[in-house]
């Protein structure tokens, strides 16, 4: 089982990769995007021109390749979610290189086809708790997210199943029980 759990900031992807992880002893993988944009000398909630995001995108693949080479894991993160930050950068006047940016959307749906057995996408649905160092409240942003994650994986290039949380399951253990459900 490689199980990917995606969806915007701020859902609970950590928590409950974490929590599943712990209960059936499957090794976390824990999908740091941040360290990527570290290291570029950047930081994840910063304007950028879309070469320069794409750039940082390409980066945030090539690393969570290194790390997803286990038989059996969970994960906090997926291409679905790189893809979505990716998409949800580029507004009316964004000038973006398309050849650049589907070269990139085909390579996460490789990725993600290749890599994951089964994604779980977890909606905008606990409470938001201000919290130094994560990412911003913005509700508005996070449900541009969920809806571009949706139609990612809703897109003909995925070939891995897809199950969603409802957004009235907020208790840990009923998503976890949910996500078992389907495995």
């Amino acid at each position: 089982m490689k199980l990917g759990i995606c969806g915007s900031h701020r859902t609970g992807k950590t928590t409950l990769a974490q929590a599943i992880s712990n209960q059936f002893e499957i090794e976390f993988i824990k999908t740091d995007t941040n360290a990527i944009f570290v290291q570029q000398g950047l930081h994840p909630s910063q304007p950028l021109d879309f070469l320069t995001r794409l750039k940082i995108q390409k980066l945030i693949i090539q690393n969570a390749i290194e790390i997803w080479q286990t038989d059996i894991f969970v994960t906090d993160r997926t291409p679905i979610d790189f893809m979505a930050y990716t998409l949800a950068d580029i507004q009316g006047k964004t000038e973006v290189d398309f050849i650049e940016l589907e070269a990139y959307l085909t390579q996460c749906f490789a990725v993600t086809n290749k890599m994951f057995s089964e994604l779980v996408i977890l909606q905008p649905a606990i409470p938001l708790v201000y919290e130094a160092g994560k990412a911003a409240l913005n509700k508005a942003y996070m449900e541009h997210l969920n809806i571009i994650v949706q139609g990612l994986c809703n897109d003909e290039r995925l070939r891995c199943p897809v199950t969603v949380i409802q957004r009235s399951v907020i208790d840990l253990q009923e998503r976890i029980a949910t996500v078992m459900d389907t495995l």
